[in-house]
């Protein structure tokens, strides 16, 4: 949804001030859930390791994941 919102702002001619602003917004949910999403891999990985590492995950991966985001 914010997206689309950004998309209407440019279509809008909106003040680039309130565009930044939006993206920044985006930007921030986007990261989050992210962050949660590995959160969530790490969990599973640390409680459950030999079902992670049959379906190919690992807490390395995890890792660079979160390196990937950070």
């Amino acid at each position: 949804g914010q997206v689309r919102g950004v998309q209407q702002m440019v279509a809008d001619h909106r003040d680039c001030r309130d565009l930044v602003t939006q993206i920044t917004a985006a930007r921030k949910a986007l990261d989050q859930v992210g962050f949660l999403l590995i959160a969530n891999g790490l969990s599973w990985c640390a409680t459950h390791p030999d079902e992670a590492a049959a379906d190919g995950d690992s807490i390395a991966e995890f890792e660079r994941m979160f390196l990937k985001l950070s």
